[in-house]
């Protein structure tokens, strides 16, 4: 936790964090336009960056893209922030519409976020694909019911036994990766769908937690705090056995 305050400490990487939260996914060139210096001077901050989890990178073909990482910045408001407060927050509901038409095709990801987790790569992959254990940490949801498995079905209830999110797995690779449709009922029956990705890379006593999500339409850019609330409880629970819930 050192390193994200020594990392907010600086006006620059301030700024970068800023212009990420401005538009995700930028190359060191389109960064080095927000500052006055050299791309080697911007290189150096993104590095700091990267060092305290702030930033994670995306390489595609020959370009490398930087997107800001909000789960530090959760994990550290839900251990800082949220319990100072007289009185709890109610989290709003994430605003997504997008466009799925058959295409499982992932290429350049919307947002990416990552965190670490102490525990086994079969306790992560269970949290990530049982239902009971799905719901056991998920911040607004009740329950869960279906399989995560190509070609199943996931339905999210709420507590009041209405469906605010569907999933659809096209793609699994037991205790690696898990591609699914990413549909957000809480915006009506019609509401389009969009993309996303769970990937767990072991390493050492640790996981390696990477969340991608795809095909999301401009001015849909909250979705990135419910993935940041999720992967925080996520990490809660499996290594505490407490999760993180948000106020209803």
């Amino acid at each position: 936790m050192d390193d994200i305050f020594k990392a907010l400490a600086d006006p620059a990487r301030r700024t970068l964090l800023d212009a990420l939260r401005q538009r995700d996914g930028q190359t060191l060139q389109e960064l080095t336009e927000h500052l006055d210096m050299t791309r080697f001077g911007v290189m150096k901050h993104l590095n700091q960056l990267e060092e305290a989890g702030l930033v994670v990178t995306h390489k595609k073909g020959r370009f490398k893209y930087h997107y800001l990482n909000a789960v530090p910045l959760q994990q550290t408001i839900d251990r800082w922030i949220e319990p100072m407060r007289a009185k709890p927050v109610a989290r709003a509901v994430i605003d997504l519409k997008a466009t799925l038409e058959g295409n499982t095709d992932m290429t350049k990801p919307d947002f990416v976020m990552q965190t670490f987790i102490r525990c086994t790569q079969d306790a992560l992959w269970d949290a990530l694909s049982n239902p009971d254990s799905m719901a056991a940490y998920h911040f607004m949801c009740d329950r869960v019911e279906g399989e995560a498995r190509e070609g199943g079905r996931l339905s999210w209830l709420t507590p009041d036994g209405g469906t605010m999110l569907i999933q659809r797995p096209v793609k699994v690779t037991p205790k690696t990766r898990i591609e699914a449709t990413f549909e957000p009922l809480f915006f009506g029956p019609d509401a389009a769908a969009s993309r996303m990705a769970f990937i767990i890379e072991p390493q050492g006593d640790t996981c390696k937690l990477t969340i991608e999500h795809y095909d999301l339409p401009a001015g849909q850019e909250g979705v990135a705090e419910g993935w940041a609330r999720l992967a925080s409880s996520l990490k809660s629970w499996l290594e505490t056995g407490t999760p993180i819930k948000a106020a209803m």
